[in-house]
């Protein structure tokens, strides 16, 4: 990693794109992965790097939809991998939910790096894609999954997803709980639940609003009111303010 002083003013931007470079270079993280972090850090400049309303909300959305399910599974790709792979282990172990590596890109044996990688942070078992278990609807590289993680999931939990991949995923029944930036993308439309926000601050805030382990009522509330449409509403109109909005 380049050496960022702690004072500059884009030290934790600098830092996490720092991430994603170690990431390609590890073969954890494919280079369009690149692409994707910049096109996410573009508007995590337009909600003022800053965890908003409408992303809190989100998460306890999120936290209720996970604690009501019956068999969560966590997706995960390269960009996530770099970017906050104890994170996800601590998600899991909060759920008793596995990891399984699902990515697009499968160049230079990438799901294995990945699985060693969260391994490596900590993880007892990641699940892998198996070409004999495969998802409806869609025709990538993603549609291989394990039989026993999210192809028999009721809640996938998808930070960065492919919006592909959650089209297919929503059409099978399943819901979908993702971290994106934009909230523009088919992904974050047709998910159930979008967060809209840095997956580096999302993450942390998920986890520790599910260790407060409400109710199974008072998530039920929590479901029953909650629109996704309206969040990405909301974060469209803060967007759209401006950062000093």
């Amino acid at each position: 990693m380049s050496d960022v002083p702690k004072s500059h003013p884009r030290y934790l931007s600098l830092t996490l794109r720092d991430r994603i470079v170690e990431g390609v270079e590890n073969g954890i993280t494919s280079i369009h992965g690149l692409i994707a972090h910049g096109r996410g850090e573009a508007f995590d400049y337009l909600i003022s790097e800053q965890t908003q309303s409408f992303a809190t909300d989100a998460v306890c959305a999120a936290a209720a939809m996970l604690q009501l399910s019956n068999h969560p599974v966590i997706s995960v790709n390269g960009n996530v991998a770099a970017l906050v792979p104890k994170e996800l282990i601590e998600l899991g172990n909060i759920l008793n939910a596995p990891l399984e590596v699902n990515i697009f890109h499968t160049e230079s044996g990438r799901e294995e790096k990945i699985r060693q990688h969260l391994l490596n942070n900590g993880a007892n078992e990641v699940l892998m894609p198996s070409i004999d278990t495969q998802l409806q609807y869609i025709d990538s590289n993603r549609k291989y999954v394990h039989p026993e993680g999210i192809y028999k999931a009721d809640v996938v939990f998808v930070p960065l997803e492919d919006g592909d991949r959650c089209e297919a995923l929503r059409k099978m029944g399943k819901e979908v709980i993702t971290v994106d930036l934009n909230p523009m993308s088919r992904t974050a439309k047709q998910a159930s639940i979008t967060i809209v926000d840095n997956v580096v601050r999302a993450l942390p805030l998920l986890c520790e609003t599910l260790q407060k382990s409400p109710s199974a009522s008072d998530s039920q509330q929590i479901m029953t009111q909650y629109c996704n449409e309206d969040i990405l509403q909301q974060a469209l109109q803060h967007i759209s303010r401006g950062t000093d909005g």
